[in-house]
């Protein structure tokens, strides 16, 4: 079982950039079929508060993107989202795509960060949910987070207890000057409950802050 950590530099609020970034970078490493390859939070538009332009339910581009790109490669494909609600509140969040290109799993980001100002303009969600990856014969009960909630240890161990997890994959625009952070909190997750923990960070910088990587 594989899974492929896509940490790259995302172009500010700019889907068709950055799913052209994804498409290249998994062109070149050819991902084994049936591997889970995972995408950062927010990877089509950057860490964006500007929901009207980086919403993604309307015309759905980079829904049909992940799912469209799982089933050419034949892999279970973690990507990212904006929605609107009708209140005009957003939810960030993760999809997941087998390599039938089917969305089997959507997660809505539990946490929104307050200290970025994401509660402003999005509502943070209700549910944890997991989906089964099947790969070379095995298979993983997996639980994908977003970002802020690393910092929430009881969002881990009731998707442990109550869904089974046994990985975590998390999408992450994490700031390089919480860099340190970043890694012990993903080291401090896995120990805690035993699981594995897969965090794909973005790498360079947005309008407004720099971004360490370190996935």
């Amino acid at each position: 079982m594989r899974v492929y950590a896509v940490q790259f530099d995302i172009a500010w609020e700019d889907k068709k950039s950055n799913h052209e970034k994804v498409r290249q970078i998994l062109a070149k490493v050819e991902p084994a079929p049936g591997s889970l390859v995972v995408l950062p939070e927010m990877f089509d538009t950057g860490f964006s508060l500007n929901v009207e332009k980086t919403r993604d339910d309307l015309a759905g581009e980079s829904e049909r993107f992940c799912c469209s790109l799982a089933a050419e490669l034949g892999v279970f494909l973690q990507g990212a989202r904006t929605t609107v609600e009708e209140d005009g509140w957003a939810r960030n969040r993760a999809l997941i795509c087998n390599p039938r290109g089917e969305k089997i799993a959507d997660y809505a980001k539990l946490h929104p960060f307050g200290f970025g100002r994401e509660v402003e303009k999005f509502r943070g969600g209700d549910e944890l949910v997991s989906f089964e990856w099947m790969s070379s014969g095995q298979k993983l009960t997996v639980s994908p987070l977003i970002c802020y909630d690393l910092r929430f240890p009881e969002a881990f161990r009731l998707a442990t207890l109550e869904l089974g997890a046994e990985m975590f994959t998390l999408g992450a625009s994490w700031p390089a000057a919480r860099a340190d952070h970043w890694r012990a909190l993903l080291i401090a997750r896995a120990i805690e409950n035993q699981a594995y923990v897969v965090g794909v960070n973005r790498c360079g910088n947005d309008p407004h802050l720099e971004y360490a990587g370190g996935s």
